[in-house]
């Protein structure tokens, strides 16, 4: 089928049901979202379509093929056929009569359509029986909504179409499948005058015939009184009026509803000679019963010499192009409404004619009672010059009142048109293409720009805009690095070194997005997250200690690649103010600003190993939150003096797939298992969480918090964006961050200068090491 038949299928859906629908349909079938009007799409697409159309929408197939033959009615309509279509015929029998010369002009132009076949027979009941032939089985049930669309529009009729018969016609040669449908109609009245007619009982059982003639009585009798009034005064000698004049008059009073019983006037013999009528019509012939040739036109004399010796067989030259059916007498009586095309056959040509392609004609049968003989009016079918050109043919050889002459110049334009707009069209769909893709890649940009800066700061970058830093009153700040990575540095190639880092931050970052945390940076093996900013939230030592919870147990799935054993991180945390802001203008950074940004560095420095260390604000946040905390007691830290901290141990209310993001799994019997503990085994842990599981590689289940928003609590691929708005606390002064960092003796370090975190003494020359091994790897 050609993409224009697809095309409507799919502004169905779209108007009917909407883009969705559309989008899913299309994504089930696997086709294409947009169809070119001109190509040839395989007919299974269509079928398919529409199967699943009906198996998603649980709809009834005839009642979706009915629904789309109404569409295609009024998108042949949209699409410029209204005037073509509404000519056809000045009732329903002569629509439907033309349906196959409708599709006849169209191959015109769709050289590959291979439309159905209509045939109507009038009943004296005023209803009428329509012949559906098609070669594409299940679709009859398109005809009833594009018939009765029709007579709606068009005649102003109502009409049912029901099956009467369906079976296989053996006469035809294509198109087998045969439907029979019976037409019954009648009329629609105006408000007014259906009130008249439905208030008598007689008009409430009669047909549409008796309602139509009583109609026209009434138009007939309202027209004569008005042409009486009109008429001048009666005078006493009346004057006898002529043949023409009466006949003027009773048109004029019936304003045209009387020429149906118009009597036309023959003469008792025919004023032509037999050698004008050849020449007159050129292309012609007349066969009898046993499809004997009597006589032929000269033109086709020429092209097919053997039609000059009458008596031949006219099967013999000639085969049925269309309709598909057997070339015998009683087929064409039967399908003598519709149009006949002919083509010569190769074998009976001259050799002249061998070489070239075989001639068609095209044109109506009649039937002559009188002589019992059918006559064959017809033309060539021809396209374009081009064509005519290939058969050695000229203008002249068609007659002068045969409209082909003007119908193969006008097409050659219209097929130059029609190439023109289906170039357009491509070039259309390419651009649409191009702008899909240039989307997607687009998409992907924002995705990398929105990992490196929170989505309001990179969107106020783009528009030019300056980024006031931002003073947040209260988040939690974590950091964290691994243990003894120096000496593991030391002792592996720096590949290896690389893969380690890039699969434990693949997990950390998983992380971040399953409790909604902001990653700040990594240098080396450190890792600095913050809760709470850009987006203010009020559970922000929440998400950050359980991000914490999970970082411990996705580290149990990193190998030290010298030892071979799990490696082993330290965490710190601490809650405070800070202040945010980008830095530079090349490769911006998000960076935090304050004391508090020390303090949690000091929480991680001064660790232990597979632990969570963390400052009394944070206990005093996480205290009646079902975080169980274990007390570490007053230690001394570099810069702050005695500090009184703590360990986490665990989320007493979450199991481990919760703080993960894991899909859930089936329940484990014991109460224990499903808590989160620190203290846990590495046996124990690779039994619920085996080694070789891709963590990166599941669905990212976000954690719910009191508050989170209700999207959040579904899968999510990204980090939730939806309080952006919400981002940034009161705007500072730029000459007011010189008092933001606490620790005067931080002072000293470049890096706390511009980071605000700081080592302790004996770290430092550790830092310094594994800096240098990866600016070297780098």
């Amino acid at each position: 089928m050609y993409g224009f038949i697809n095309t409507c299928l799919k502004s169905l859906v779209v108007e009917k049901y909407g883009e969705e629908v559309w989008e899913k349909l299309r994504v089930q079938t696997g086709v294409q979202d947009t169809f070119l009007t001109f190509e040839v799409y395989r007919d299974e697409i269509t079928m398919q379509l529409i199967d699943n159309a009906c198996k998603m929408l649980d709809v009834p197939p005839d009642m979706v093929l009915k629904q789309f033959g109404e569409y295609f009615f009024e998108f042949c309509k949209r699409s410029g056929y209204d005037h073509m279509l509404r000519t056809l015929g000045g009732n329903l029998y002569e629509f439907i009569e033309n349906l196959d010369a409708l599709h006849s002009y169209l191959s015109l132009s769709y050289q590959e359509m291979n439309a159905p076949s209509f045939r109507v027979e009038k009943n004296e009941d005023g209803s009428m029986h329509l012949h559906y032939y098609s070669d594409r089985r299940g679709l009859c049930h398109i005809v009833p909504g594009i018939i009765g669309a029709a007579a709606l529009d068009f005649f102003n009729i109502e009409i049912s179409m029901e099956i009467v018969n369906q079976s296989e016609e053996e006469e035809r040669t294509g198109k087998k499948e045969h439907i029979v449908f019976l037409v019954t109609q009648k009329p629609v009245f105006s408000y007014r005058r259906r009130n008249k007619f439905s208030s008598s009982s007689p008009f409430l059982s009669s047909s549409g015939t008796l309602v139509e003639k009583q109609l026209n009585k009434e138009d007939t009798e309202r027209a004569t009184n008005k042409n009486r009034d009109k008429a001048s005064p009666p005078s006493t000698c009346p004057v006898k009026k002529s043949h023409w004049e009466t006949i003027k008059g009773i048109v004029t009073i019936g304003k045209g509803r009387l020429l149906k019983g118009f009597d036309p006037v023959y003469p008792k013999t025919l004023c032509i000679d037999p050698k004008t009528f050849c020449n007159g019509l050129p292309f012609h012939i007349v066969f009898d019963e046993e499809l004997r040739v009597k006589q032929a036109g000269v033109s086709i004399q020429k092209i097919v010499p053997g039609l000059q010796t009458l008596g031949i067989h006219l099967n013999q030259y000639f085969s049925i192009v269309r309709p598909e059916v057997k070339f015998t007498i009683s087929s064409v009586q039967k399908f003598i409404n519709s149009q006949f095309v002919f083509r010569t056959k190769r074998e009976m040509m001259p050799e002249s004619w061998k070489q070239r392609p075989m001639l068609e004609l095209r044109g109506q049968m009649i039937w002559m009672e009188s002589a019992q003989c059918m006559l064959y009016l017809c033309s060539p079918l021809l396209r374009t010059l081009h064509e005519l050109e290939e058969r050695h043919m000229h203008i002249a050889d068609i007659a002068p009142h045969d409209v082909t002459r003007d119908l193969i110049l006008l097409n050659q334009q219209r097929l130059a048109e029609m190439e023109l707009s289906n170039q357009l069209e491509r070039k259309k769909e390419e651009l649409r293409i191009l702008s899909k893709h240039l989307e997607e890649e687009k998409k992907k940009t924002e995705a990398l720009l929105y990992a490196m800066l929170p989505k309001h700061v990179a969107n106020q970058l783009k528009e030019g805009k300056r980024v006031e830093a931002g003073e947040f009153k209260e988040c939690t700040i974590l950091f964290s690095d691994v243990v003894t990575f120096t000496n593991i540095c030391a002792q592996c190639e720096p590949i290896q070194i690389v893969l380690l880092l890039n699969a434990m931050y693949l997990r950390f970052d998983r992380l971040t997005t399953v409790h909604d945390v902001y990653k700040v940076e990594t240098i080396g093996d450190a890792y600095m997250v913050v809760g709470g900013v850009p987006v203010p939230v009020s559970t922000h030592a929440e998400r950050v200690a359980n991000f914490a919870l999970g970082m411990i147990i996705a580290a149990k799935d990193i190998k030290n690649p010298v030892s071979g054993n799990p490696i082993q991180i330290r965490v710190g945390i601490h809650t405070g103010p800070v202040l945010a802001g980008v830095v530079g203008e090349k490769m911006p950074r998000y960076c935090l600003f304050g004391d508090t940004v020390n303090i949690a560095s000091r929480m991680e420095s001064h660790g232990v190993p597979s632990k969570i260390h963390l400052s009394a604000s944070v206990h005093q946040c996480l205290k009646d939150k079902n975080f169980e905390m274990m007390e570490r007691g007053e230690i001394d830290v570099k810069g702050k003096g005695k500090m009184h901290t703590y360990f986490l141990v665990r989320n007493t209310m979450a199991t481990e797939d919760e703080v993960m993001g894991r899909p859930p799994r089936d329940p484990v019997p014991s109460h224990e298992s499903a808590q989160l503990s620190l203290e846990c085994s590495a046996e124990a842990f690779q039994s619920t969480c085996p080694q070789d599981s891709d963590e990166t590689s599941l669905p990212i289940i976000a954690m719910k918090y009191a508050d989170s928003p209700i999207e959040a609590h579904t899968s999510v691929k990204g980090r939730n964006e939806s309080r952006a708005k919400d981002f940034a606390g009161k705007p500072r002064d730029s000459e007011t961050n010189v008092s933001l960092h606490g620790d005067q003796q931080s002072s000293k370090d470049p890096y706390h200068l511009t980071q605000g975190r700081s080592k302790p003494a004996a770290a430092a020359p550790r830092i310094r090491n594994v800096r240098s091994n990866f600016c070297n790897l780098l």
